[in-house]
C-alpha cells in the first residue's frame, strides 16, 4: 500500500478529472441538448426509476458519485484501508474533493461575470 502522502496526492489530482467531467456534463453548453432531455424525462417519466436515472445526469454531485465509480475501477485508488473498505473511504473522499473543486470553480466563475458586468456598466456610463 502506498504511503499515506501518496494516498492523498492521488486524492486531490484524481478529484480533478472527476470535477472536470461532472460539471462539464451537467453545466457547459457542449452537453446542453442531452442534458435538457434529460432534465425533461427526470421530470416526466412515469416510473420513480427512471426519473431518478436521468435526473443523475442533470446534478453534478450526483453525477460525480457516478463518475468517481469508474475511476476507482480505472485506477484500482484505496484510501488508508488496502481492502474493500479503501475503496468506500477513498470514493467519498473523492466525490468531497471533486464537489469541493466544482463549488471553488462555480465562485470563480460567478466572480468573472460580477467584474464583467460592472466593467460593462462602468463603459456604458462613460
Amino acid at each position: 500500500m502506498p504511503a499515506l502522502y501518496e494516498q492523498v496526492l492521488w486524492l486531490f489530482i484524481l478529484a480533478l478529472p472527476i470535477a472536470c467531467i461532472a460539471w462539464t456534463v451537467t453545466h457547459e453548453e457542449v452537453f446542453k441538448e442531452p442534458r435538457e432531455y434529460c432534465i425533461d424525462k427526470s421530470k416526466t417519466c412515469k416510473p420513480l426509476a427512471l426519473r431518478k436515472f436521468f435526473y443523475l445526469f442533470t446534478c453534478e454531485y450526483c453525477f460525480s458519485h457516478y463518475i468517481t465509480l469508474f475511476f476507482l475501477f480505472l485506477t484500482n485508488y484505496k484510501l488508508l484501508c488496502d481492502d474493500w473498505r479503501g475503496y468506500i473511504i477513498g470514493g467519498f473522499a473523492l466525490v468531497w474533493i471533486a464537489n469541493l473543486y466544482m463549488s471553488l470553480h462555480f465562485l470563480l466563475r460567478q466572480a468573472i461575470v460580477k467584474e464583467k458586468t460592472e466593467i460593462q456598466v462602468l463603459e456604458h456610463k462613460n
